[in-house]
């Protein structure tokens, strides 16, 4: 008991502080290749998408089906590269009225990330880069690239005068479809005469008839943004129509697929093919349900999952090749 008792008598041990939360990390700075991928729009393909399905709907109707691996990823490659090199065409002609609109006031030349001497060079490294695929291909689908490549530098400066610059961005992106036959049926003489034997009528037809497609899909982008840009006084298709604007759109759907179908049908392309104008159709419908209510995010919406209208078309014309 007594050496019981003379135990020391021991206090409670305190529990430990508590450790200090760790700070937040401050956020790095982008590299200059994140830069670069942002400004090129990498993330976001639904861009080159809508110009690849008609090129390749185009590449097949040409080559009567299997276009080879050479010219799918000339057309593929070179559609990625020269989009790119638009956007950066793009980023930098307009970067004093995009700060003034909300989707596109954070693009990198705008908020001042990347300059606009960066953006051109790196444009004319992606084109030339386009250009470089194009010289593996023909000398009438070489000429034509240079059209192409006109019009591309021209379209960001129609939003200033014309009141439907839609149309324009219509004809560069439907600028691949002669590209395609140009190149899948070949040539060698450098001249306009050379061109016409290579590009028939019909893949002119189709040009235009595609153009019925961008004016649906860009007119419902132009929706997205329409208040910004009559304060500023930028002009687009979905300012011009006004409240038309929505059956506007959808009477450029059913252009373009009447008269892809009406096409399709005269160059030989059965069943399997107006299925997939079938399935665009469909498509288009459900994007009316989508805009009709003339909400940013539905607009948008429409304008992001466009491409697949596309890849149903270019579906119909694929499998339709195959199987005949």
């Amino acid at each position: 008991m007594a050496a019981a008792d003379n135990r020391a008598v021991s206090s409670p041990v305190p529990p430990p502080a508590p450790l200090p939360a760790p700070r937040p990390a401050p956020h790095a700075a982008p590299t200059r290749l994140a830069l670069y991928l942002d400004l090129i729009r990498w993330n976001r393909p639904a861009g080159w998408l809508l110009l690849l399905w008609p090129t390749l709907s185009a590449l097949w109707i040409a080559a009567d089906g299997w276009p080879g691996w050479h010219l799918l990823v000339v057309f593929t490659a070179g559609t990625v590269l020269m989009r790119s090199a638009g956007c950066c065409i793009n980023d930098v002609a307009d970067q004093d009225f995009d700060k003034h609109v909300k989707r596109t006031a954070g693009r990198p030349v705008t908020r001042g990330a990347v300059s606009t001497q960066e953006a051109l060079l790196l444009g004319a490294v992606l084109a030339l880069a386009a250009f470089g695929l194009v010289l593996t291909t023909s000398a009438p689908a070489i000429l034509l690239s240079f059209v192409a490549l006109a019009v591309t530098l021209v379209y960001p400066y129609a939003k200033r005068v014309l009141s439907m610059p839609q149309a324009v961005l219509g004809l560069a992106f439907s600028f691949g479809i002669p590209m395609a036959f140009a190149a899948a049926q070949g040539g060698t003489e450098w001249s306009l005469a050379a061109i016409h034997a290579a590009v028939p009528p019909h893949a002119w037809l189709l040009l235009l008839s595609n153009l019925f497609w961008v004016l649906a899909y860009d007119t419902e982008y132009a929706m997205v943004d329409r208040d910004d840009d009559m304060r500023i006084g930028m002009k687009t298709s979905a300012i011009t129509l006004g409240r038309f604007d929505v059956a506007a759109v959808m009477a450029f759907y059913a252009v373009y697929l009447v008269s892809w179908a009406l096409l399709g049908r005269a160059l030989g392309l059965g069943p399997v093919f107006l299925l997939g104008i079938v399935a665009a159709a469909a498509q288009a419908s459900w994007h009316f349900s989508l805009i009709r209510g003339r909400q940013r995010e539905g607009c948008f919406k429409a304008f992001r999952l466009n491409h697949w209208l596309g890849f149903a078309v270019f579906a119909g014309v694929a499998l339709d090749l195959f199987v005949a």
